[in-house]
């Protein structure tokens, strides 16, 4: 018998006898290889036989993950086999308008006559252009703050300008405080500049001026990161007077803050608090999920006295925006296409909300009407991993709740639902076929 094949064997007698439950993620398989000494190729092969037997499903991007084990005493299977139809990807989150590509591509066009392109395709500075940076401070304009255009700089997305000021204000071994759920990416982040991030409790209203001041007592926090509006996974946005408290605090401590705002085009303007702790705070905001995640621009707003070091960063850390991405940008804001595209975005978010609550109605989902995300709190019994790969059995994938979590130990059985990207029909399909998922109950099937 194949060497490959004796392994699988072993992995299917774990999966048989317990030791690998229905729903856990196995390793990747590199990490594999690694592990058992063998070549990549083969774990390849022994993951493709694992799968070729129904005992695990694959997701591209996210692992494969135990999707069978012996029948339980009704008889069925922890993790039943189902026919998946097409794919549904609620992991992904891009907004897109209907006739989006219709209204880019005459922005786009002039700059594809060679003596503009010629220019476009020079290097960008991280101060981007005059014209960029009048742009941008339009694109961010709320009615209570206008960001002063020599504060802006550009990097190539919304990613690597939290990444540029992180590095600016914080050295390796340096402590920032961060909501309990958090973007993951910028886990990853702060592992890649060795910084340690301090998950902070919140409330309904917002991040707890407690848990902050906590914290920085037991060791001095370098900055906060913070997503005071439409955050990410929870939906929650930081009432004012909370924003007012954190506000103070950040000034009595002296503490800078990167807040990031990413989503906040979806609701109606409301102030940043850059607006309450000008001198602390530094905004983050693209056009990613404005217009497309494609062709996009990366914006920072900072202190006036910040603006050198950041601007080192971004150069440092190769995260400079494209000089033609930043002419699209110019463009698609002064002829308001970026205005268009925000209506109609907002339209479509509202109109996924009434799917989702048709759909989910009777579950745990916390959301905002205007957000174009959900998290979902499962009902027992069941496990993120677990309804993860079961969702992955149906075909639909979706993101698990400790994917955000910042402490190893906080394990919400939660997912969070991608709602933008999918088409509105395959989106009701999904989250039907997930509702009836979650509602099967232990007295019908073994616990997942």
């Amino acid at each position: 018998m194949s060497d490959y094949r004796r392994i699988a064997d072993r992995i299917a007698d774990d999966i048989a006898t317990g030791r690998l439950r229905p729903g856990q993620r196995l390793p990747p398989q590199r990490a594999f290889a690694r592990r058992r000494g063998i070549a990549s190729s083969t774990a390849g092969r022994v993951y493709g036989e694992l799968v070729r037997r129904g005992l695990v499903v694959g997701e591209v991007g996210r692992g494969t993950f135990v999707r069978a084990a012996p029948a339980g005493p009704t008889g069925q299977a922890l993790v039943e086999p189902a026919p998946v139809a097409t794919p549904v990807n609620l992991e992904l989150n891009y907004p897109a308008a209907p006739g989006q590509p219709e209204l880019l591509a005459p922005v786009l066009a002039p700059l594809l006559r060679p003596d503009v392109l010629a220019e476009a395709l020079s290097p960008a500075a991280a101060t981007g252009t005059a014209a960029a940076r009048e742009a941008a401070a339009s694109v961010l304009t709320t009615p209570g703050w206008r960001p002063a255009p020599e504060r802006l700089l550009f990097t190539g997305n919304a990613r690597q300008a939290i990444a540029a000021v992180l590095a600016s204000l914080v050295r390796p071994g340096g402590r920032v405080g961060v909501e309990q759920l958090t973007y993951p990416l910028v886990k990853e982040i702060a592992s890649r500049l060795g910084i340690t991030l301090v998950p902070l409790a919140g409330d309904a209203a917002g991040l707890l001026p407690e848990a902050v001041a906590a914290a920085h007592r037991t060791a001095p926090l370098s900055a906060l990161y913070l997503q005071p509006t439409l955050h990410n996974p929870t939906s929650r946005t930081t009432s004012r007077p909370r924003l007012l408290q954190l506000a103070q605090l950040l000034h009595d401590l002296n503490l800078p803050v990167v807040e990031d705002r990413i989503w906040s085009f979806l609701r109606e303007p409301g102030d940043p608090l850059a607006v309450h702790a000008p001198a602390l705070t530094h905004v983050v905001d693209g056009l990613s999920k404005r217009v497309a995640p494609g062709l996009t621009v990366g914006f920072l707003v900072v202190p006036p006295h910040r603006v050198a070091a950041v601007a080192d960063a971004v150069r440092s850390g190769g995260w400079s925006a494209g000089r033609f991405a930043l002419e699209a940008a110019v463009r698609w804001a002064g002829e308001g296409t970026v205005a268009r595209l925000v209506a109609a975005k907002r339209a479509d978010a509202a109109r996924r909300q009434r799917i989702l609550a048709e759909e989910l109605t009777g579950f745990a989902v916390r959301s905002d009407p205007a957000s174009s995300f959900a998290w979902w709190e499962l009902p027992a019994p069941w496990r993120a991993d677990t309804f993860t790969a079961a969702a992955a059995a149906h075909g639909i994938a979706v993101t698990p709740g400790p994917a955000f979590a910042v402490a190893s130990g906080h394990t919400p059985d939660a997912v969070r639902l991608g709602l933008a990207s999918a088409p509105e029909p395959d989106l009701r399909r999904a989250l039907r076929t997930l509702a009836h998922v979650a509602a099967r109950r232990a007295g019908d099937r073994t616990g997942p």
